[in-house]
This record gives structure tokens, C-alpha cells and sequence, in this order.
């Protein structure tokens, strides 16, 4: 950091430096109320308006101080008492080291480890969303209290839609729909930032935490077939920006009030995200109201110049992004170049005041300029809330109940506790708790195996690799054979880890790696009896062979299940807990390949044999489709109310001289005859079975004529509920027809179109007739 050496000079002999706490047993923090000097800064009396505190505070700051500033690792300012902070930490599923904001090396020594995202997201259960975001809220501020963080901003959670199943990070993901996406995006945030489940708690807009949504927008490509998510160049219409990508960041930002988000890589129809002024400034500020801080993701400042040439200079690079409404980069780009950009009057010196003002404004909402904050909000929370029993409890509950059978002939499952015997394990990942909790996470407060879990129900359980890895170049067949001939049953436990999909390494291929499906079958052959098979995988892998083979009785897709993921499995196999977890995701068979991972539509084009994307767009065929899951009970649904079965919009519009098909325009409509025109819809729900589950229940809509490149059908809303054997429950949701009932037009405009439209909720349909 080059600073201006005779004003710092000059300050340090006519001022007192104010202290900075850095020590390992304490957080570090500005405005220390012992320090009598405080009282000085404006940027330090709690009483005033943070917006005129981080005025106050840039105001004070020279150039050389303000550039500094702007990229993620930033450095301490001696002379105002202000510590170094690191914008860059991670908290996808736990608290993680995988930024560069969390050290694992005191008191503290690891986090609860949750399922990875796509696993957590087919337990369809809000409230278990923001339970685990409100665990990670309070074991960050915990590593932060005892002085093991720099920073307390955690870049999370990933809400891209998974819009291709080759993607390597689908796996950090809620899954394929954009509803499921946004209600997660809220419940996480809500949690770790210390609101409600309900929203609008926080106390004065202090945080517990700060969130980041990302990667912001239409970004779901890292490396495929020689084109990296550095220089694509992702073609999206306003239709699907309207209705697929933008849908999840505006629920992000507008109900769970997110304090960041990051913008991708990647350039959106020309522009990159990261420069485009419409996106950040219009959009996500003006229209939707975001109050925060904005980062790049790493290094996405860089390319812009070195990679996509869309701009000339390293300087024009730094003022588009400046000027778009970007406040920090991760990487040391605006620290190299903001300052030659303002000398060369390409970026105002106001630029970067306002992003200064917003990240100061950030840091002061966590309380870290108001004193020492073991003494404030959220200071009591310490190393005595990491890997509590209810946080171990909880990520052993989201495990459970987002694993997702698959498959149950004749009733395999659950495996008797007292008739079976022998038990093998078999596989890569039978004994490989590393795989286990995915990517993007710190050591978890205990791992756990599979092969150790079943030993818990089965004493003689064996235990063969099978394969030398999980990309199975090398496989150990007859002495894998062998050991299944000597058990009374085999679990197969195979699938993908993330030398397999993981960021900038997509797939090329939907088909288990190497030599698998060979160990698989000849396994399954040799077996006493039909053989059960656990898929680890984030992305969908096509395995239709399984499907098919009666040797292969059961099979279990449990994602990557986090540090409890061994002890769940076993739970569901042996019958101690009722699986009821639903896909969240489409699985495509492998020849879904043909289509380019770069064609970003997501509606089909029949004419040119394009079949779309996910289950409300794709014609094709399905391995397994959104939302598919079986459970060792039966449910029967049926519709037990609807308070109306006819909507009148009275205004109109025609969709063109060559249809007659009507619509009315939403912004039209107006929000008050929204909310008023509100359906409510009650679902009863009965367990028919002889065992208490957890059952998510999914409400869709579907339009009887599909035009206009309408929905096959569309969530629109979902709830989870538990049931006793014999039991029965009614579910009611609230339909707002202009958000449920309503499809993006060619020009990114919401419309409702008339006709007849159909509730769905497994095989029952309910209709509502729409006339204009």
C-alpha cells in the first residue's frame, strides 16, 4: 500500500493513533470507548445515521487510503484506529477456510459441516433452511468473537439456477427452479443474518452476519469443451432473464434483505456482469431496492481487460466497473489501477466514495465500529455454540430428510436390524468421509462413514473399495465379488466426489465414472440377494441401467451429506427414519450431452430438435423427474378447498394479429388488486402407510393449453409436513395470481394469460378458469 508519506507523517506527530485490536483472544475493531480520542470522529457515536458515519469516515480518508480499500483484502488505517479487514469468507454449507476471512488454528477448530446445498434443498423445507443459516450466523460470530476471523462477510449462498446438469457447481446449488432457488435464498440469509424467519427483526439494521448472494447473473458455466466462464459470453433472452435467472436475486435482495452480492464472471449478452451499470445500478439498487455492498468475483475485474478485451485499459477496466455500481474486488486489481484511472479523469474520485460509503456502511452494520463488540450484540456468542449437540442435530436432520430414494422393489428397504447378519459395503465412498461434505467447506466437528455407521447396526459388516478411486480407472472385480458371496447383503456406495465436478471443472459427460457401472454389475450379479445402491453426486448422473436391473433392488441419491451423511444413510437403510426427500433437479438421460452446455435457452425449439431445460421446459426423456422421490409409506392428496375457481382480470390485451390468445400485463393489474385477488388453496394430505415420515407437498400450475412458450408446468409452492402413520394434515397456500399465475412474455414483461389453468398436486388437479 503506497500511501502519501509526508500527510501520514504529518498526522502521526499532531495526532494520537487510536488503538487497534488485533489480538487472537479478541476481534479486531474500531472506535475502542476507553480511547478518549474516539470521541472525536463522528464515524464513531453510534447515535448517528451509519449513512452519515461512513460519510464522515471517507471523508477522512486520502486517495492512496481510499484505493486501498476497494479490494478484499484491506488494510488497517493506522491514523483513524480502523483495523485490516478481509471481505472474503465462506459459509456455503459452515462455516469454512476456504476465503481467506477464517482461521481454524485456536479454540476453535472446526464448524458443523451441513449437507451441500442441493441436498438440503430436496427436504423442500423453508424453515430447516433458515435453522441451518441461523446456525452458521452464530458459529461465524462465534469464530469472529474469539478472534479467529478477519472479516464477517461470507460470500453465500449460490442461487444460479442449475440449469445444465453438466455444471460442476450445481452441486453448491438449490437446484433447477427458480421459486425453490429465491425461498431458499431468503430462509438462508434470514438466518444468517440474524433476522426472522418472517423477516423484518433485525435490530436497526445490525447484523449478526452478513450474506452475499451470487454468482449475479445468468452464470452457470465454468469450463467446458474449451470455454471458460472468463470469457463466455452467455446470449439470454428478457424472456428467461425474466422468468428463470433474475427471479432468485430479486427474492434474495427484496424479502431476504441480503447486505451483498457478487457479481459473475461472465458477460451477459455482451456486457460483463460486473460493468454492466443496467444490472447493478437500475436493477438491483433502483429497482429492487439493494442496500449493501457489491463485490466482484475474483479476479472478475481483471478479465475484463485481460480476457474478454471489453475494455481498452487496465484504468477503463476499473471505471466501468466503479461507475456501474461495484464497491470491492476480490483480487488486486482496483488497488493496481483505480488510482492511475482518476488521475486520468477516466473515473470521478466520487466514484469511489459511494463504494467506499457502502462498504463501510456494511462493516459498521456488524457492529464493528462501535466499541468492542464481545461487549454488544451478538457479543456473548463464543466457542461454546460451535458443533453444539443442537447444531450436530440439525445437520444429522437436513441429511436424513433430503436423501431421496429412488428405487424399492418388493420392499427392500428397510433392512431388518435383526435378521440381517452380514453386511458389505462396497464402493469408493463406503469409507471416504471426505467426500462426504462436498465442496466450499471447513473441518467438520466429526466425519463419519457409511462403513462406520452400518457397523453400528451390523457388527459383521466388511468393508471393499471396489475401485482404486471414484474415477474407477483400475477396478479390483473378483475380490469386490467375493465379498458380497459372503454377506446377507451388499450396499453399493458409488457415484462422483470433486475430482469429478467441482468449480471451473465441469462434466463432459451424465454416466458414472470409468469402470463403475462394470463393478456395479458384476456385484450385483453375484449377490446372495438384490443389492442396494447409494449415489453420491451433486449433478444428476444418468444410471438407467440401475433403474432397470432387478438385481439391483434399492437405490439412494444422497448428494454429498454433510459430516452426519454416513450416520442418515444408515439410519433410512435399516429403517430408523422414513426417507422423504424429493429431486431438485432434473436427471437427464446421457445423451443429453448433444446439446451445447453454452445455449443458455431454456425453452425448446422444436423445429431444431432443441428439447429446452428443466422440468418446465425439457421435452425429452427422463431418467428421474423434479420432484420425484418414493418413501417407505404411501400419501394420497386430495383438494379440500379452493376459494375461487374463476378470476376475473377485466383489462386485456391481444398477444398479436396471428393468435387470439388473451393476456392481461401484471403492471397493469397494480398490486392491490394482486393482493386482493389472492387464492387460497387447502390440499389435504393423509398418510396411508405404516410408518410416520416427513412428506414435502408440492403444488404446481399448469396451463391446459401451452403457447407462447409457456410452462409445461411451474412450483408454486411447496411445505413439508410430518405424519404419523394413519395420520392426516391439511396444508393451505396462498396464491398470488400475478406471481403464480403469471408466465414472462417475449419482452420480459409478467403477463397472466386467459383460460382454463390447473392447480396440480401429485395426481390431482383442481381448475381455475382466468377471463379477461
Amino acid at each position: 500500500m503506497r500511501l502519501h508519506r509526508a500527510a501520514v507523517v504529518s498526522t502521526l506527530l499532531c495526532l494520537t493513533t487510536l488503538l487497534i485490536h488485533t489480538e487472537s483472544t479478541q476481534p479486531p475493531f474500531s472506535c475502542d470507548s476507553s480511547d478518549p480520542s474516539t470521541k472525536s470522529y463522528p464515524f464513531c457515536r453510534t447515535s448517528l445515521p451509519i449513512s452519515q458515519r461512513a460519510r464522515d469516515l471517507v471523508s477522512r480518508l486520502t486517495l492512496d487510503e481510499k484505493v486501498a480499500q476497494l479490494v478484499n483484502t484491506a488494510p488497517a488505517i493506522p491514523r483513524l484506529g480502523v483495523p485490516a479487514y478481509e471481505w472474503w469468507s465462506e459459509a456455503l454449507h459452515g462455516v469454512a477456510d476456504a476465503g481467506y476471512g477464517i482461521q481454524f488454528n485456536g479454540r476453535i477448530n472446526g464448524a458443523t459441516s451441513f449437507p451441500q446445498v442441493i441436498l438440503t434443498a430436496a427436504t423442500f423445507d423453508a424453515h430447516l433452511w433458515y435453522r441451518i443459516g441461523q446456525a452458521i450466523g452464530t458459529e461465524a460470530r462465534a469464530v469472529y468473537n474469539e478472534g479467529q476471523a478477519k472479516g464477517m462477510t461470507f460470500w453465500a449462498p449460490n442461487i444460479n439456477v442449475f440449469r445444465d446438469p453438466r455444471w460442476g457447481r450445481g452441486q453448491e446449488t438449490p437446484g433447477e427452479d427458480p421459486l425453490v432457488t429465491g425461498k431458499y435464498a431468503i430462509s438462508y440469509v434470514r438466518g444468517v443474518q440474524g433476522d426472522s424467519f418472517e423477516g423484518g427483526k433485525l435490530k436497526d439494521g445490525h447484523l449478526q452476519a452478513s450474506a452475499c448472494c451470487k454468482h449475479f447473473t445468468a452464470y452457470d458455466l465454468d469450463r467446458w469443451q474449451g470455454v471458460d466462464r472468463y470469457a463466455f459470453d452467455a446470449q439470454v433472452s428478457k424472456q428467461d432473464l425474466a422468468d428463470t435467472y433474475q427471479p432468485p436475486f430479486q427474492s434474495c435482495i427484496q424479502q431476504g434483505q441480503a447486505s451483498g452480492i457478487m457479481c459473475a464472471y461472465n458477460r451477459v449478452n455482451g456486457v460483463p456482469n460486473c460493468a454492466d451499470y443496467n444490472l447493478l445500478s437500475n436493477i438491483a439498487r433502483g429497482k429492487w431496492g439493494f442496500q449493501g455492498y457489491i463485490t466482484s468475483d475474483c479476479d472478475a475485474v481483471s478479465i475484463i481487460h485481460d480476457n474478454q478485451g471489453y475494455a481498452k485499459s487496465p484504468e477503463d477496466a476499473v471505471a466501468d466497473v466503479l461507475k456501474a455500481g461495484m464497491d470491492v474486488n476480490c483480487g488486486s486489481y482496483l488497488k493496481n489501477y483505480t488510482k492511475s484511472a482518476v488521475q486520468q479523469k477516466k473515473l470521478p474520485e466520487s466514484s469511489v466514495d459511494r463504494a467506499l460509503q457502502n462498504l463501510f456502511s456494511v462493516r459498521m452494520r456488524l457492529g464493528l465500529f462501535n466499541g468492542n463488540p464481545n461487549k454488544m450484540l451478538f457479543g456473548d456468542i463464543g466457542p461454546s455454540q460451535v458443533c453444539t449437540k443442537e447444531h450436530q442435530n440439525l445437520a444429522l436432520d437436513a441429511a436424513r430428510n433430503g436423501v431421496v430414494l429412488l428405487k424399492n422393489s418388493a420392499r427392500l428397504l428397510p433392512l431388518s436390524k435383526t435378521k440381517t447378519t452380514s453386511l458389505a459395503i462396497i464402493g469408493p465412498n463406503g469409507n471416504n468421509a471426505h467426500t462426504f461434505v462436498g465442496n466450499y467447506a471447513g473441518p467438520p466437528c466429526k466425519s463419519v462413514t457409511l462403513f462406520q455407521a452400518t457397523q453400528q447396526y451390523v457388527k459383521n459388516t466388511m468393508y471393499h473399495q471396489g475401485c482404486n478411486a471414484v474415477n474407477c480407472t483400475s477396478v479390483s472385480i473378483p475380490e469386490a465379488v467375493g465379498v458380497a458371496k459372503a454377506a446377507d447383503h451388499v450396499i453399493l456406495i458409488v457415484g462422483l466426489d470433486q475430482s469429478q465436478e467441482r468449480e471451473d471443472h465441469d462434466r463432459v459427460d451424465l454416466v458414472l465414472p470409468g469402470k463403475q457401472q462394470s463393478l456395479i454389475a458384476s456385484v450385483a450379479k453375484a449377490a446372495k440377494k438384490p443389492v442396494i445402491m447409494v449415489l453420491l453426486c451433486g449433478g444428476p448422473v444418468d444410471i438407467s441401467f440401475a433403474k432397470y436391473d432387478p438385481k439391483i433392488g434399492s437405490i439412494l441419491w444422497a448428494g454429498y451429506p454433510g459430516e452426519a451423511g454416513g450416520i442418515a444413510l444408515a439410519e433410512i437403510i435399516f429403517g430408523d427414519h422414513n426417507p422423504g426427500g424429493k429431486l431438485p433437479m432434473t436427471w437427464y438421460p446421457k445423451d443429453f450431452i448433444k446439446v451445447p452446455m453454452t445455449d443458455m435457452r431454456m425453452r425448446p425449439k422444436p423445429s431444431s430438435g432443441y428439447p429446452g431445460r428443466t422440468y418446465r421446459f425439457y421435452t425429452g426423456r427422463k431418467v428421474y423427474q423434479f420432484g420425484y422421490g418414493l418413501s417407505y409409506t404411501r400419501y394420497s392428496y386430495e383438494f379440500v378447498s379452493v376459494t375461487r375457481n374463476k378470476l376475473r382480470l377485466g383489462k386485456s390485451s391481444t398477444a398479436g394479429s396471428s393468435e387470439s390468445l388473451q393476456y392481461t400485463s401484471v403492471s397493469e393489474l397494480g398490486t392491490e388488486f394482486c393482493e386482493r385477488a389472492t387464492i387460497s388453496a387447502t390440499v389435504g394430505v393423509n398418510n396411508l402407510g405404516k410408518m410416520a415420515g416427513k412428506h414435502p407437498v408440492l403444488l404446481f400450475v399448469k396451463q391446459a393449453k401451452l403457447t407462447n412458450g409457456n410452462p409445461i408446468r411451474q412450483l408454486v409452492g411447496f411445505h413439508s409436513v410430518t405424519l404419523k402413520a394413519g395420520e392426516r394434515a391439511e396444508v393451505e397456500f396462498a396464491l398470488n395470481p400475478c406471481d403464480h399465475l403469471s408466465r414472462a412474455n417475449e419482452d420480459g414483461l409478467m403477463v397472466i394469460d386467459a383460460g382454463s389453468h390447473h392447480l396440480v398436486v401429485g395426481d390431482e388437479e383442481y381448475p381455475i378458469d382466468i377471463v379477461v
